[in-house]
């Protein structure tokens, strides 16, 4: 246990101290995603803060994988964090001017996203640095776990701050958070060097780092496939996530702290679940694992939401579709880590982050349109003594229970597709040598 703990001295600091940047930087997130919805009342309007965070994030992720292999990893995490707080430095001021508008967020969401391009495969690589081999299962399971703690807290101390002092308590948490994580990881934290094999050719353009990434990915069709299973997942999480503001905030038994109580849950089943990830022993088939446990996610949560009426059961959606979503991850990272060389794992990672996430704008996006524009005004025309609205109930609200009932099927229809389609891989664990 003495060994464990020296080996992973590193991690702790980083993963601490980078968790409670983490906390702030989601309060900062959620209290925004309040201000915008009760300022434009619109589903769609809200869901572009995604869509601007994660469009470049997935246009440039190609490429930041390159640069990340190339670039010290250290530096490259404290420029971008610096980068992130500026951004949230620019909200704060032109709160306090009253000039701030949807558009300036939507810019600065865009700017922190791509700062978060480059900064999560350097992330990525830094972890498999700094965790000895044997610690993968275990650090993801930690890592899952402060996760789900950011989840539980950050909707709850958002709401209460938000509520108590407004906006500009909120982002000065998010500050205060993040200056305690730059220091730790300028002075106490040391990212070592990849061998000398693991280099990458000065002279190697950035487009011919990016090709040998998605070379690799296409030349290792088990990855590739799981790849593409989670960016099915991610469309219809995303839409998912587009839905349940407007469907809690707008519902006659919602509101802002259920909201904050609703997601707080989802932290809470996260937690357990991570918990368990960090405790179980490896199971004998991961691509299993990863499949079953998406499909009673994905095949759970959505009826449930769709069903309900009341916090109470929206409170049991989130807990039962979140619960094995850590399970998922751990045994997901254990697979790209052990399969993927380290001189390689930056440009893959970024392939990976472009085909795994390029479906979450879109997926955003879509979850809005189909709020805004089509289960929201079908269902205010419906026949209040039909069947439609016996199910998903009426007025503001109904339309989006809809939304989520049509992404429990398309869900559970990703699942099946991908588990036939990975029915005929294997995988073994090897050994990725440092």
């Amino acid at each position: 246990m003495k060994n464990h703990k020296k080996d992973l001295k590193t991690f702790y600091i980083l993963w601490s101290t980078q968790s409670f940047s983490q906390l702030g930087s989601a309060m900062t997130s959620f209290a925004l995603t309040l201000w915008l919805y009760e300022t434009t009342g619109s589903a769609l309007q809200t869901a572009l803060l995604s869509i601007c965070s994660y469009t470049p994030y997935v246009l440039m992720s190609i490429f930041a994988g390159a640069l990340s292999d190339r670039w010290n990893k250290k530096r490259t995490l404290l420029v971008c964090d610096t980068f992130a707080a500026c951004c949230s430095v620019a909200i704060l001021i032109l709160l306090k001017t009253g000039s701030l508008l949807p558009v300036h967020m939507y810019v600065l969401n865009a700017v922190s996203g791509l700062m978060n391009t480059v900064q999560q495969p350097a992330s990525e690589v830094t972890m498999t640095l700094i965790i000895p081999r044997e610690q993968y299962q275990r650090t993801s399971g930690l890592r899952s776990f402060s996760n789900s703690l950011v989840t539980i807290l950050h909707p709850v101390l958002a709401t209460a701050l938000y509520g108590a002092v407004g906006m500009d308590g909120v982002i000065g948490v998010d500050l205060a958070t993040f200056a305690a994580a730059f220091a730790a990881l300028a002075f106490f934290v040391h990212i070592p060097s990849p061998d000398v094999q693991h280099q990458d050719d000065p002279r190697e353009t950035l487009l011919s780092s990016a090709k040998e990434g998605l070379s690799y990915l296409r030349q290792n069709g088990l990855i590739l496939w799981l790849i593409l299973f989670l960016a099915g997942v991610n469309f219809v999480a995303s839409a998912f996530d587009a839905a349940l503001p407007p469907y809690v905030l707008s519902h006659e038994n919602g509101g802002r702290a259920v909201l904050g109580i609703v997601m707080s849950c989802a932290g809470l089943a996260t937690l357990a679940g991570s918990l368990a990830a960090a405790a179980l022993p490896p199971p004998k088939n991961r691509i299993r694992v990863i499949l079953l446990t998406m499909l009673f996610s994905l095949g759970t949560e959505n009826f449930i939401l769709a069903f309900a009426k009341t916090p109470i059961w929206w409170c049991i959606a989130q807990i039962v579709g979140w619960s094995v979503v850590p399970i998922m991850n751990a045994n997901l990272d254990v697979i790209l880590r052990n399969t993927i060389p380290l001189e390689m794992q930056g440009r893959v990672y970024s392939c990976r982050n472009a085909m795994q996430f390029f479906t979450i704008p879109i997926g955003t996006f879509v979850g809005g349109f189909l709020v805004d524009k089509v289960c929201e005004p079908w269902m205010a025309q419906a026949d209040p003594e039909g069947l439609l609205a016996g199910i998903f109930g009426m007025g503001k609200g109904s339309g989006a229970a809809l939304v989520m009932f049509i992404l429990g099927i398309l869900g559970i229809a990703v699942c099946l597709i991908f588990g036939k389609l990975l029915r005929g891989y294997e995988y073994r664990e090897a050994v990725v040598k440092k």
